[in-house]
């Protein structure tokens, strides 16, 4: 599994992760949990579906 997202993708991730999460939260809404997906691809680096696409953010991976 090699990483196929730079250092701003992986940004705008957990950025984005946190915000459906809290408003998970605020909603009582269990589609927070969703949240948890861009945090973990921006963790590891990795994106299954940039993967099928054959897309790469990063500049030297």
């Amino acid at each position: 599994m090699n990483k196929n997202m730079g250092q701003v993708d992986r940004v705008i991730r957990v950025v984005l992760g946190i915000i459906i999460i809290v408003l998970g939260v605020v909603y009582q809404n269990w589609l927070g949990a969703a949240g948890l997906i861009p945090l973990i691809t921006a963790g590891i680096g990795f994106c299954p579906l940039y993967k099928i696409l054959g897309i790469k953010t990063c500049s030297n991976c």
